[in-house]
């Protein structure tokens, strides 16, 4: 492993690998470190029977094809070994199995001076290339685990795993309708805690989601709507991909309750809150739809009409009377699996380029700290930033800003 380096990238998940991709375009010489395996998060971070939420012909960098039909959602390995394969065909430079201790700027000279298990490195630019999903997020309200087995959504790999017993889902965005419905089909009895999301349709009117986003030119959004920082999406491509529709799963025999808001000595008390966040959500699929019509008639577009799509099912009692408390003992749960999202965790970057709650400040994934940039963010620089071609797309824009501090650091003034 060399000791000096210009540009270092920590991570080799998808943000890493286009990182990587664009770096050797324009032959800035770089090195990569992953402490496990490429593409690590696929493979032993999601559940068994984990399939891509966007469709083969939309979820991919732009210099390769899924070994899968465009419209099919490819399994979780099956994305792992495309991002294998697409580190293959360029040579990319990683190194597996080396983690990143710590990063530290250099005092009196460029760059900076980065720990690793394998020993010291000296680079003149970082990209944090890990992603936003570090460390799996549990809410201070979880009760005495000697009282019920809790794991996260992280953890959760297949229905056989778990004891006997009924399961709380605690998280309706897409990780956890997909377990709850999942463990339900195999049998479990399941309650679902259901908070605020968006619920667009899987496919509309013959195209699916994917597109209308980009049709619409949704992708490029810029910022969250107001109030909707945290709001989840609800939305699969299990089974080729359908459409989320929380009435159903109540039909189907998921008990839905609204957020769960503390546990008691062996009780859960809920929020009076799942029909308010169920109608939310249908106002969202409901726009999706509005939107996507306007656009057909606007550009007389030869797409078959869908009335069917709005006819939404009745209330099930669950949203008419809702349960906002039960005892776990009495209810036989005996498992709760926490499908709540992740934390950051950057205490490796030991620089001044985070807030007072340790998240990044960047303009596009250019940090405050010269010579720091992060790649893979929420909203790095539109809504598509987290999603495969989306990273890509980043990746693109901080290869280029690179380049142009390396053309400043070359200049060599010339005699009048």
């Amino acid at each position: 492993m060399p000791t000096e380096i210009d540009t270092l990238v920590v991570g080799a998940g998808q943000a890493g690998i286009a990182m990587s991709e664009h770096l050797t375009a324009l032959k800035i010489p770089h090195l990569v470190l992953e402490k496990k395996r490429i593409a690590e998060a696929w493979r032993s971070g999601r559940w068994d029977s984990l399939v891509a939420n966007g469709p083969a012909w939309h979820d991919r960098f732009p210099n390769r094809l899924f070994d899968a039909h465009p419209d099919s959602f490819v399994a979780k390995d099956a994305v792992a070994d495309y991002f294998e394969k697409y580190a293959e065909q360029f040579k990319a430079p990683i190194r597996t199995g080396v983690s990143v201790n710590k990063v530290t700027r250099n005092s009196g000279c460029s760059g900076f001076t980065v720990e690793t298990s394998e020993g010291t490195i000296q680079a003149q630019r970082v990209v944090a290339a890990s992603g936003p999903f570090h460390r799996p997020l549990i809410p201070a309200i979880a009760p005495d685990k000697q009282r019920v087995h809790q794991l996260h959504s992280a953890e959760y790999k297949s229905p056989q795993q778990l004891p006997e017993g009924e399961v709380l889902v605690v998280g309706a965005g897409s990780s956890g309708v997909q377990i709850a419905d999942e463990l339900q089909r195999a049998g479990r009895q399941v309650w679902l805690s259901v908070g605020p999301h968006d619920r667009p349709p899987r496919a509309y009117r013959g195209r699916d989601y994917c597109w209308w986003l980009g049709v619409l030119g949704m992708w490029d959004a810029v910022t969250k709507e107001a109030h909707k920082e945290h709001v989840t999406i609800a939305v699969s491509g299990a089974r080729g991909g359908e459409t989320i529709d929380f009435r159903r799963l109540a039909q189907q025999g998921i008990r839905l309750t609204g957020v769960t808001r503390q546990f008691n000595d062996g009780n859960v008390q809920f929020a009076d809150d799942l029909r308010e966040n169920v109608r939310n959500g249908d106002e969202n699929y409901l726009s999706v739809l509005d939107a996507a019509d306007a656009w057909v008639e606007r550009n007389g577009a030869d797409l078959p009409a869908e009335p069917e799509a709005r006819i939404l099912l009745d209330d099930p009692e669950c949203m008419t009377h809702p349960v906002l408390a039960l005892n776990l003992a009495d209810e036989n749960i005996q498992t709760i699996i926490w499908a709540t999202g992740y934390a950051t965790d950057y205490g490796w970057l030991d620089v001044d380029c985070f807030d007072d709650r340790q998240r990044p400040i960047h303009q596009r994934g250019v940090s405050r700290e010269s010579g720091i940039y992060f790649l893979g963010l929420p909203w790095q620089s539109r809504r598509g930033s987290t999603f495969i071609w989306g990273v890509w797309h980043d990746a693109k824009y901080i290869a280029d800003q690179i380049a142009i501090q390396r053309s400043y650091a070359a200049y060599q003034e010339t005699a009048p």
